[in-house]
């Protein structure tokens, strides 16, 4: 981030960065062999009745070779022409999908492995998750409850789960 600090072992320093966000997708697009949009649209999208028109794009140059077939290797970040682009309906429904524990219309969608990583504080920040930020510390909303959980995306675009008070908000 522009200025240099000492280097610690691994799991001892903790800084949040897209490039891990950018590897992960590229890793389970490989294990998947399916453009990640496509897994989306099929697995969460569709299920939760989200609208047609939410898109997720991939940089110019972040094309790859996946057991012969071309793939875009999509964004984490809205950055750079890259990312998610959705609604805030069909945010709102992403944020009742993770309150309701990732279960849909009687629908398990997300495992509750992961609906367990999602929401427990990492070993070195307790306000991220697994790829959810959380409010543990209460920083960054005092007056909320320690257990809710947020997806913030660019333009500080916010879901905010508010798991005692059943509240979702966009």
């Amino acid at each position: 981030k522009g200025q240099e600090r000492e280097l610690g072992a691994p799991g001892t320093f903790w800084e949040y960065n897209d490039v891990r966000v950018n590897r992960l997708s590229l890793a389970l697009m490989r294990v998947a062999k399916q453009p990640l949009p496509a897994l989306f649209r099929e697995r969460i999208m569709d299920p939760i009745g989200a609208s047609p028109d939410w898109e997720w794009h991939g940089y110019e140059n972040s094309w790859v070779e996946v057991e012969g077939k071309r793939m875009q290797s999509v964004s984490g970040g809205s950055h750079w022409g890259g990312g998610v682009f959705i609604n805030s309906l069909d945010q709102a429904r992403i944020g009742l999908l993770m309150q309701s524990g990732g279960v849909w219309d009687g629908n398990r969608l997300l495992s509750k492995d992961y609906m367990a990583q999602a929401v427990a504080p990492c070993p070195v920040y307790q306000d991220y998750g697994f790829m959810w930020w959380l409010n543990k510390s209460g920083n960054r909303l005092p007056h909320a409850g320690r257990d809710g959980f947020c997806a913030v995306g660019f333009g500080s675009n916010i879901i905010w789960v508010e798991p005692k008070l059943e509240l979702v908000a966009v």
